[in-house]
């Protein structure tokens, strides 16, 4: 009984905050907030692609390795959410509520939002690779508008937004820390392979 209360709780909190910023909202950005929005997969993918593509071009082996950091975490977020989507599927908010309007993309089951998970998970992995302050304040503030808007267009609840930023966020980091815990172990390999005496 104490359980569902609380879960009863939590629902109205989250019908509570999104009604609060889909009514509040100003109808002049939607534009905005739907360009933002349609940035997500299109970025998330695109530029860990074009950086693959350079670097097969050029052949540089660095590049290729910041590409893949990048582009694999994406996915494999992709994936989860994806996986998670239809294993809970639970209803889009427009579906439930009248006081709710569709201004964006999304048929599939709500919980967690694929777009918010690709944005943080790109934005993590990025984060995780250069370790830039100009790429990681632009790359968490874009991911937390692509979050923003699809609460504003209607098409998700604050929990599938933050579901979906956890999920992004933790797919890329396991993934990077794995791949560059791999990394030093093979690159530790090849030295003391180089290091050993040749009689």
């Amino acid at each position: 009984m104490i359980l569902i209360s609380l879960l009863l709780k939590l629902q109205d909190i989250d019908i509570g905050i999104l009604k609060a910023i889909f009514e509040n909202r100003n109808p002049l950005y939607d534009p905005v907030l739907l360009a933002i929005t349609n940035t997500a997969a299109v970025l998330a993918f695109g530029i860990p692609v074009v950086l693959l593509i350079l670097s097969l071009i050029r052949k540089n082996s660095v590049f290729r390795q910041d590409a893949l950091l990048m582009l694999i975490p994406v996915a494999l977020s992709a994936i989860v959410a994806n996986i998670l989507k239809y294993a809970i599927d639970l209803p889009r908010p427009y579906e439930i509520y009248p006081f709710i309007e569709k201004l964006s993309v999304g048929g599939s089951p709500s919980f967690p939002s694929g777009h918010t998970a690709d944005a943080f998970a790109f934005a993590t992995a990025a984060s995780l690779v250069y370790r830039k302050w100009f790429v990681v304040i632009p790359c968490f503030i874009w991911a937390s508008l692509v979050g923003y808007s699809r609460m504003s267009l209607g098409v998700h609840f604050p929990s599938d937004v933050v579901g979906g930023a956890f999920i992004g966020a933790f797919c890329a980091s396991v993934y990077i820390w794995n791949a560059k815990r791999q990394l030093r172990v093979e690159a530790q390999a090849k030295k003391s392979k180089q290091e050993v005496p040749i009689e």
